[in-house]
């Protein structure tokens, strides 16, 4: 199961990500966030930032397109994760140059496959995390059950809250017919000693319990 961290702050956390075979490293290029990268690493430290498995993600909230874009090169992004209430023609512009991620804050009773629908053709992939006052996480998990049965046509990030102890809850979903587009879990705060510190020891102990 691949697994992306998100809220990355310390370039030597993200080359620890790489060695234990984690995928995907997500830096957050939202200024309100505590979190936010460019409050830790400048553009040229984040684009030297290679490993052998890792890919940068890079997390934005309402961006204008054109930004977004010059940070794709200027960072060397790998993915693009959009996490406002960015439109469908907005997201075709951005997949046209790099592929892209749509994040989807879920609520109780809402059918997510409506409200996604619009964005099957102009996105590559998506993320579903926990319905919030803003637009950061918010260290919640949302009622998985929403998804079961469904039929999402879609790759996706599963996000909201997991915590290190999720790993038999993660398996289970995982059998559900949903989960044949299952396509990576997105951890962040529950692995944290502050924001954008992880704590390295349990982000290990879950990826060798989930990747065993």
């Amino acid at each position: 199961m691949r697994i992306k961290v998100c809220g990355m702050t310390r370039p030597e956390q993200v080359m620890q990500l790489d060695e234990m075979g984690v995928e995907f490293a997500g830096f957050i290029f939202y200024p309100k966030s505590p979190r936010y990268v460019f409050s830790h690493m400048s553009k040229e430290q984040l684009k030297k930032l290679k490993g052998q498995h890792i890919n940068k993600v890079g997390v934005f909230v309402n961006t204008p397109a054109d930004e977004v874009l010059q940070m794709v090169d200027a960072c060397g992004l790998y993915l693009v994760q959009l996490h406002g209430d960015e439109s469908p023609r907005y997201c075709e512009k951005i997949s046209n140059y790099v592929t892209v991620v749509k994040a989807f804050r879920m609520r109780e009773g809402e059918n997510i496959l409506w409200r996604a629908k619009d964005y099957q053709d102009v996105c590559d992939m998506f993320l579903f995390d926990t319905e919030g006052a803003g637009y950061g996480g918010t260290g919640k998990k949302f009622n998985w059950n929403i998804l079961k049965g469904e039929n999402v046509r879609k790759p996706f990030f599963l996000s909201g809250g997991i915590q290190p102890d999720d790993n038999e809850l993660l398996k289970e979903f995982a059998k559900e017919s949903v989960s044949k587009d299952l396509f990576a879990i997105d951890i962040n705060s529950k692995f944290e000693v502050a924001p954008g510190l992880k704590n390295m020891d349990t982000i290990k102990a879950f990826v060798n319990t989930l990747k065993a």
